[in-house]
């Protein structure tokens, strides 16, 4: 067997014998995947298929044996060090080119304390399996809204979904984590060990070491919540936008209403006609009692003359996974985002213009509501500083084919450029793209000084450089 050529942080070539291969090979359970080999070409394959890089080794673990391996073997050798967890990762780097990519996606057990109402989550999860376990017992957590998202990588850059304003961010859900670091050193981070590591995990994303385990607190939910869809045409876009803007401040913690504009999909309650066409569509969500969900939810139904509804009582799990066929795998995805405080008239005109101009039936731009207890924490309480931001922007650029990638992504970029003048600076971390390197700072705001001084302390040689990147102070 030959030497394996590898890439280091520097973008550098270097040989790792096959000697150092064959031991590191002997002590893993699973096959270490390189070039050329039958499941290689699947393992490198990821939600974004904009993404298409090709790492020299795949290390699949098991478990937190197999984990400490894979980081004595990329420290030893200086590789270029990628970590895989379990769902999207628009920027795509749970990936690298010529180096090592540590695959965390087999590891995917969820366990339910339901009488402590706390949940143990490896890092290969996703939300589908959360809430699944979850659920058995009427539990659940602040998490995303589409049920293939991994757990691991919502978590480290923050987490928001329907239930954060009732119960806040998925960060201020966790309540410990177990992590090996990059001198390999097995630790627990929470409120009383390690409590500078617990601090940068609730928002610096995956900079710090890699999260064998994560504990959260859980809530009573469900099993069923009142939730749904309202639909407006492009006509009565702007009206409804801006009842929806003064209807959300006085929304309780109970409810949610966020807005999508997009080209209408082919559901059934819609009118045939519909279908294809340009659509402002809000979905609302309420944890609490249903009745009062439906009173408080009303005034959406009245937002203009709309063109369809479909609102009731669900299962959590089931609303978890509604917008799933609009996020599946396989896609080529460029997304732009930014943190408002209000959306005025001119973020609701420039929405609706490339609305009117989407350059493929997938494209869409959302605003996600936050604000109710995520915007009670204070701003230093977890690495995730935002506490300001009561919408996010994604703008979601989304089609098949390499021939759309010119035009979407230059149709995401201008709603990002003319969205700026409105927009506070800050951004969601999980929604930037690799490209955006200049907006580190700006995705972790005033925390950034305080993260990098932690950085240095438990990686100072950068080996977890693949995430929106913390260089050490």
């Amino acid at each position: 067997m030959e030497a394996i050529m590898v890439a280091n942080h520097r973008g550098e070539k270097a040989s790792v014998g096959p000697e150092a291969f064959e031991r590191l090979k002997s002590f893993l359970r699973l096959p270490v995947l390189r070039p050329g080999d039958e499941d290689y070409d699947k393992a490198r394959t990821i939600w974004n298929a904009m993404i298409d890089r090709r790492p020299a080794l795949i290390v699949r673990c098991s478990g937190v044996s197999d984990i400490r391996r894979a980081v004595e073997f990329a420290r030893e050798h200086s590789i270029l060090t990628a970590v895989r967890g379990g769902g999207h990762n628009i920027a795509g780097n749970a990936m690298c080119d010529s180096g090592m990519v540590i695959d965390l996606s087999a590891m995917r057990s969820v366990r339910i304390d339901p009488f402590a109402r706390k949940a143990y989550v490896e890092p290969g999860a996703t939300l589908a399996e959360f809430d699944r376990e979850a659920q058995a017992f009427g539990l659940a957590t602040p998490l995303g809204i589409n049920s293939t998202t991994g757990v691991a990588g919502l978590t480290l850059g923050g987490g928001f979904g329907w239930l954060t304003r009732k119960y806040g961010m998925t960060v201020d859900n966790l309540i410990g984590a177990d992590v090996v670091t990059a001198d390999n050193r097995f630790i627990h981070a929470s409120e009383t060990e390690n409590q500078d590591m617990f601090w940068a995990l609730r928002g610096g994303g995956g900079n710090f070491g890699i999260v064998t385990s994560f504990e959260f607190k859980l809530h009573q939910v469900g099993p069923e919540v009142l939730s749904g869809l309202v639909v407006y045409p492009l006509s009565e876009a702007r009206a409804a936008l801006r009842k929806y803007r003064e209807m959300a401040p006085k929304l309780s913690d109970d409810a949610n209403v966020w807005t999508v504009l997009r080209k209408a999909p082919p559901l059934p309650f819609l009118p045939p006609e519909i279908h294809g066409k340009e659509i402002v569509a809000f979905a609302v969500f309420h944890a609490g009692d249903p009745d009062k969900g439906l009173k408080e939810l009303e005034p959406v139904r009245h937002f203009g003359k709309m063109v369809g509804e479909h609102i009731g009582v669900q299962p959590y799990v089931a609303w978890q996974t509604a917008f799933d066929p609009l996020l599946a795998p396989g896609a080529r995805n460029y997304w732009k985002s930014h943190n408002f405080t209000q959306l005025n008239d001119e973020t609701i005109d420039i929405a609706i213009k490339y609305l009117s101009n989407l350059p493929t039936e997938q494209c869409e731009i959302f605003f996600g509501l936050l604000g109710g207890a995520a915007g009670r924490q204070p701003a230093d309480a977890t690495a995730y500083c935002h506490r300001d931001a009561d919408f996010i922007l994604n703008v979601h650029g989304r089609w098949n084919n390499q021939s759309d990638d010119d035009r979407g992504v230059e149709w995401a970029r201008g709603v990002f450029r003319d969205m700026a003048p409105y927009a506070t600076g800050g951004v969601y971390v999980n929604f930037l793209t690799g490209e955006e390197t200049d907006r580190t700072k700006a995705a972790y705001g005033d925390s950034y000084e305080r993260l990098m001084a932690i950085k240095k302390k438990y990686d100072p040689n950068n080996l977890f450089s693949m995430n929106q990147n913390i260089r050490p102070m």
